[in-house]
């Protein structure tokens, strides 16, 4: 299938650390594609390089074939790649639909169109199912896994093709995590290309459907989900068995 986003050798060198040593990666419309590795394999810099956040030092980025150049994260939501960090980057004395719409918010006659800003909170939360139980309750009030899910759904205005999720479940309970998958599962199914970076081998291999292991930098394998146990997984992960050669997958295949 063709890549909405192509990574082609590319490295980075913070001085002479190198974080990332020639990736080549493709990113696919209506899949979810798991990065991930040890501490320091190079997940988070990735992501950035694809969010626009860092510069790679070489290789190239094409969308939609053609080769790009981010400056900054705004470059690359032109292009339809939209970013939900770990931090999450919420306001949490502004309710739902304000942290949603900041920095875009609609005006009508030079007023901000509170009813338009709301209803399109509804729709895109309800869109995917997000247990929000007020979108005008402060986020301070919501669970971790309420948080997340808003963090999501701001990705979608604007009309994402590319949604990057560095750690959406980290230190959320068994419930929340499973509201969050399923969030997951949903982006894929409205077609969009999923990047989940994750520690987690049991959320990875619930979700994704391709899985590319990073150790210290380099991409040492890539899998259909599908084909790998855990077992495996954590062994390319640690080094402690030989992981298939990278590109080996059925880079086609979905979840059904």
């Amino acid at each position: 299938m063709t890549a909405v986003v192509s990574i082609e050798g590319v490295s980075k060198d913070f001085g002479a650390a190198q974080a990332l040593i020639d990736i080549d990666l493709q990113i696919i419309a209506g899949e979810v594609l798991a990065i991930v590795g040890d501490n320091g394999a190079g997940k988070s810099t990735l992501m950035g390089v694809v969010s626009g956040a860092i510069a790679p030092s070489a290789g190239v980025l094409r969308v939609d074939q053609r080769p790009v150049k981010f400056g900054s994260p705004a470059d690359a939501r032109g292009t339809g790649i939209v970013a939900s960090p770990q931090g999450l980057s919420l306001c949490e004395n502004l309710d739902v639909v304000e942290n949603l719409y900041l920095g875009h918010e609609n005006v009508a006659k030079g007023l901000l169109d509170e009813v338009s800003m709301e209803r399109g909170a509804r729709v895109v939360l309800d869109s995917l199912a997000a247990r929000i139980p007020d979108v005008r309750v402060p986020v301070h009030a919501l669970s971790g896994g309420q948080r997340r899910s808003v963090a999501i759904a701001r990705t979608l205005l604007g009309d994402p093709r590319v949604i990057l999720l560095d750690e959406p479940t980290n230190a959320l309970g068994v419930r929340q995590t499973a509201q969050i998958l399923t969030l997951i599962g949903r982006l894929r199914a409205r077609g969009l290309a999923v990047v989940l970076a994750s520690h987690s081998i049991t959320d990875v291999l619930a979700v994704a459907d391709r899985v590319a292991v990073l150790r210290l930098g380099r991409l040492v394998a890539e899998y259909d989900a599908a084909d790998i146990t855990a077992e495996q997984l954590l062994g390319a992960i640690t080094g402690a068995t030989a992981p298939t050669s990278p590109g080996a997958t059925n880079r086609g295949r979905k979840r059904a």
